[in-house]
C-alpha cells in the first residue's frame, strides 16, 4: 500500500487516459512482476496533511494489513510556516509505530532539497530539519528510509514538472527505481536513479531564467498561495484513486498488450 499526498498520488506523471501514475504505481507494477497474486492500493490524495495521512489513511491501511507500506508525508505541513516541526515529527512517529506494531514493513521517504528552486528555497531549512526528524524516526523504529535529499538526480530540473512542486515522469521513475533498489528488487542498473541522463543539465541564461520564474509565479505560485490563505486544497472532495487492495498484474499485462498493439 502507498499512503501520502500528491507525490504519492502521482502528480505530474500522466497516463494516456489523463489519470496519474507516479512512483508508487510504477513500483507496484514492477513488484507485481516478481510476486504472483500481487495486490496493491494507493490511498494518497493531493493536498493531504499528516493528520489525514496518519488518520483515515492509516486506519484503512491497518484494516487491509499489507506486507509493505510506503509513506511520504509532511510536505503540505512543512510549507506552512506556523507548523511546529517537533510536534509534527511526534505525530508522524506515532503513526509509524502503529504500522510497525502491526508487523508491517515500512519504507519512509524524506523531504527533497528545494535549494535550486526560486522562492521555494526559502523553505529549505524547514525541509532539512523535518527530514532529519524522519531519519531519526526511521532509526528508532527500525524502518527503511529513502533519503530524497541525497538523490542528486532530483536536483536536476529535468526531474520536475513545470509547477516545480511535483516530479514529472522522469522524477517518478527515479524515485520508484531507488525504492526498488532498496527493497532488493532493482528495476534496472543503479544509473537509472543515480545518473539517468547521458549529458549534464545546461541551465538557461539568467534573463531567460528570470522570465521563466515570473511566468511560474503567475501560473502556479500565486494560485497556490491563494488556496493556502483560503484554507483550501486541490484535493478537497477527492477520493483515493486505488482505495482497495486489488490484483495489479492483470492491469499491467493489459497495458503491455495495448502497447504491443
Amino acid at each position: 500500500m502507498a499512503i501520502g499526498d500528491s507525490l504519492t498520488e502521482g502528480l505530474d506523471d500522466p497516463n494516456p487516459d489523463g489519470t496519474y501514475r507516479g512512483f508508487a504505481d510504477r513500483l507496484a507494477e514492477h513488484l507485481s512482476t516478481k510476486t504472483p497474486g500481487f495486490r496493491y492500493a494507493n490511498l494518497a490524495v493531493r493536498g493531504r496533511r499528516i493528520r489525514h495521512i496518519f488518520g483515515e489513511q492509516l486506519e484503512q491501511t491497518l484494516e487491509f494489513a499489507p506486507d509493505l507500506v510506503t509513506v511520504h508525508a509532511g510536505g503540505n505541513d512543512v510549507l506552512r510556516p506556523n507548523t511546529n516541526l517537533d510536534q509534527l515529527a511526534r505525530q508522524y512517529e506515532r503513526g509509524i509505530r502503529r504500522l510497525r506494531d502491526a508487523g508491517i514493513r515500512v519504507v519512509m521517504l524524506s523531504g527533497h532539497d528545494t535549494g535550486w528552486v526560486p522562492v521555494l528555497r526559502m523553505y529549505r531549512g524547514r525541509i532539512a530539519v523535518f527530514s532529519m526528524h524522519l531519519r531519526a524516526i526511521a532509526e528508532r523504529n527500525g524502518v527503511e528510509i529513502v533519503d530524497l535529499w541525497a538523490l542528486d538526480s532530483l536536483n536536476d530540473p529535468r526531474a520536475w514538472s513545470v509547477d516545480r512542486l511535483h516530479f514529472n515522469s522522469m522524477g517518478h521513475q527515479i524515485v520508484a527505481a531507488r525504492i526498488a533498489d532498496l527493497l532488493g528488487h532493482p528495476i534496472g542498473p543503479r544509473e537509472l536513479w543515480a545518473n539517468p541522463w547521458p549529458t549534464p543539465y545546461i541551465p538557461l541564461p539568467r534573463p531567460l531564467r528570470r522570465r521563466e520564474t515570473r511566468r511560474w509565479a503567475v501560473r502556479f505560485l500565486v494560485p497556490w498561495l491563494g488556496r493556502r490563505l483560503m484554507g483550501r486544497s486541490t484535493g478537497d472532495g477527492r477520493l483515493p484513486k486505488r482505495p482497495r487492495m486489488t490484483e495489479l498484474a492483470p492491469v499491467v499485462r493489459d497495458a503491455e498488450e495495448h502497447q504491443l498493439d
